[in-house]
């Protein structure tokens, strides 16, 4: 699936990128509460997409984190007062807990300030396919019966970005853009693609037992749409570090948007407007 070009949604003078409406979004892994959380792009995500419906696809607080020492800065408390004003104003927004919150499971069933908060979902497409809507840490062995590891884990990962972060502003003084450290490990390191591969064959198989089209999915931070043995499957991958989204269109197609990118190209083509506007330079006396 192609990704989405910023340029085509500009205004005329530049300064701002037209909001587009989509059937639905599907974001996961957001890490509210986790100092990773990228809550200043997911606003920016937020301002400039809509949709008739939002999946919130798991892991959207990071209760592991909480639990640790509480991190709640003004930009998180203004991404989930977005998505309720969004709510109220008659967009459906259905969330799906995860591992990292899975204390909201308790709630399934319930509404609050009009998020609709269920263990899974079966979403139809504008094209009448099926899809199983879940985290997918259900079928994470790691999660499911090495709690410690999972742990462990998490906190290799956190270790990664704090690596990241500080490699990132490196090379923003060179002038050279965003990489990520974690995804290219996650590329690179055979036992971390082995994984990866067995997840998304996984939850494949889950959905193809269950008789659905497809499956949508996160916890594993990693975006992609793919045909696995005839069954769809999609992973919304997270707004850490890729910040990416998956949209589904009036036609039923689905879609990534990797925002980070379309917030790159938007800031290098407004700071080009910049440039242009300024006064010729005066030419020196003789």
């Amino acid at each position: 699936m192609p990704e989405t070009n910023s340029t085509e949604f500009m205004t005329d003078d530049m300064t701002d990128i037209a909001a587009r409406r989509y059937r639905t979004i599907f974001l996961s892994d957001l890490h509210l509460g986790a100092r990773g959380a990228q809550a200043h792009l997911l606003l920016d995500f937020l301002k400039h997409n809509d949709a008739d419906q939002i999946y919130l696809v798991g892991d959207i607080v990071d209760g592991w984190k909480l639990k640790n020492g509480w991190y709640w800065p003004q930009a998180h408390n203004d991404v989930v007062q977005k998505l309720l004003r969004k709510a109220r104003k008659g967009v459906r927004v259905i969330y799906v807990p995860g591992n990292h919150d899975e204390f909201a499971r308790d709630y399934a069933g319930l509404t609050f300030g009009g998020v609709e908060v269920i263990e899974e979902a079966v979403h139809e497409t504008a094209d009448g396919k099926k899809m199983l809507v879940i985290h997918g840490d259900q079928f994470d062995i790691v999660v499911r019966n090495a709690r410690w590891l999972a742990f462990l884990g998490d906190w290799a990962y956190d270790l990664a970005i704090v690596a990241n972060t500080w490699l990132n502003r490196a090379r923003r003084l060179f002038g050279v853009g965003y990489w990520s450290l974690s995804a290219w490990a996650k590329m690179k390191v055979k036992n971390a693609v082995n994984f990866i591969g067995d997840f998304e064959k996984t939850l494949a198989a889950e959905a193809g037992r269950r008789g659905v089209d497809g499956v949508i999915c996160g916890h594993i931070h990693h975006a992609t749409i793919k045909t696995i043995e005839g069954v769809l499957y999609l992973n919304t991958g997270d707004f850490v570090e890729s910040c990416t989204a998956i949209v589904e269109h009036d036609g039923g197609g689905f879609e990534i948007i990797h925002w980070r990118t379309t917030a790159a190209e938007r800031e290098a083509a407004l700071a080009a407007r910049r440039v242009k506007a300024l006064p010729p330079p005066r030419a020196a006396a003789a």
